[in-house]
């Protein structure tokens, strides 16, 4: 006998029960931003229906093991790789902290540099070994991240450039910064690639894409998605998507915390206390692209799940589209990478 609570959150289903044992567990993470309502009458299940959806007349339940089955799991290897850091700002922090935290590196076979002694000494609080001239890092890294300022790359990559051998990865996290001009300053002959990562990689979420360069390998390729899947997700395309990337996903954060805050609001507007309302939003944003990528499901198919008919979903639905909420978004990430271009220029 299983007891069953109702679940009304944002889900994907509008009347869903799931037994009384997932209530606290790690596997109601997905339905998260829900409120449960008192016990329904207990329903005697079968250890085949547990396995898998049960329908019972207009109420289903899906056991999370089986409710995803696209997701993805995290499995990495440990990188026989040195990391080294022109420039120890927040993101190279992220990166050094995301692979030392999934193991793929240990925190001595990190190396940096930083005109800020402060940077320095935080990299170093964590076991990373700060050194006082960008060669020294180069000397001591096969894998060679540029995160400096975007008027700086062509110094340091110049600075480096002597020291630089065949079994370097030269890897620009600079934004705008072309190929052509990060090969330039490298070398003919560095194995260069250009990656537009953004700033969820603070928090193991970053939504990145990379395009290669110079002598680059597909082995380069392979090292450096392994790297930036231990913070987020990372994606091959030809350097002229680089600007859209930019557009879309590294402009992306800021429109994302713009629709939290004004969903914020519209709680409050309707009665809720400011910390509740900005949870909940925040809760429901991430709940809802989670159930895009580990379903797999198009979007406009998740969004009807919740749009019954008549009901309180289609009405604001409505409200968004005589706003043109879409065409914003669309105009955004369009103006954006149109910017792009004109900075990779410059």
């Amino acid at each position: 006998m299983l007891q069953i609570y109702r679940v009304l959150g944002r889900h994907g289903f509008r009347d869903s029960f799931f037994p009384l044992a997932f209530r606290s567990s790690a596997a109601l993470r997905g339905f998260s931003a829900a409120i449960f309502s008192p016990p329904v009458s207990s329903v005697k299940l079968t250890a085949e229906q547990v396995k898998g959806p049960v329908h019972l007349q207009s109420v289903i339940i899906v056991p999370q093991a089986t409710a995803f089955p696209n997701a993805m799991t995290s499995a990495t290897a440990v990188l026989d790789k040195r990391i080294g850091f022109l420039g120890s700002g927040q993101m190279a922090e992220a990166l050094a902290r995301g692979l030392i935290k999934r193991g793929l590196v240990t925190a001595e076979r990190i190396a940096c540099n930083d005109p800020n002694p402060v940077r320095k000494e935080l990299f170093k609080s964590f076991g990373a070994m700060p050194y006082d001239s960008n060669v020294d890092v180069a000397r001591n890294a096969d894998v060679l991240f540029v995160a400096v300022k975007p008027q700086h790359v062509a110094q340091v990559l110049t600075e480096v450039r002597s020291v630089l051998t065949e079994t370097h990865t030269v890897v620009s996290i600079a934004a705008g910064i072309t190929v052509e001009k990060l090969v330039e300053a490298a070398g003919p002959d560095a194995h260069v690639v250009r990656v537009m990562p953004n700033t969820p990689c603070l928090v193991g979420e970053t939504a990145a894409a990379m395009c290669l360069g110079g002598k680059a390998t597909p082995e380069d390729e392979a090292l450096v998605r392994t790297i930036f899947e231990a913070v987020g997700k990372i994606y091959t395309v030809d350097e002229k998507l680089l600007a859209a990337v930019t557009g879309l996903s590294g402009s992306g954060p800021a429109y994302v915390f713009m629709m939290v805050e004004a969903l914020a609001d519209g709680g409050v507007r309707a009665g809720l206390p400011r910390d509740i309302a900005q949870a909940l939003a925040a809760q429901t944003v991430l709940g809802s692209a989670k159930m895009v990528l580990e379903t797999g499901t198009h979007p406009g198919a998740l969004k009807d799940m919740v749009t019954s008919p008549a009901g309180t979903t289609i009405a604001g639905v409505h409200e968004l589209e005589k706003a043109g909420v879409r065409a914003a978004f669309m105009s955004a990430v369009v103006a954006a990478t149109e910017r792009a271009n004109q900075l990779s220029k410059m």
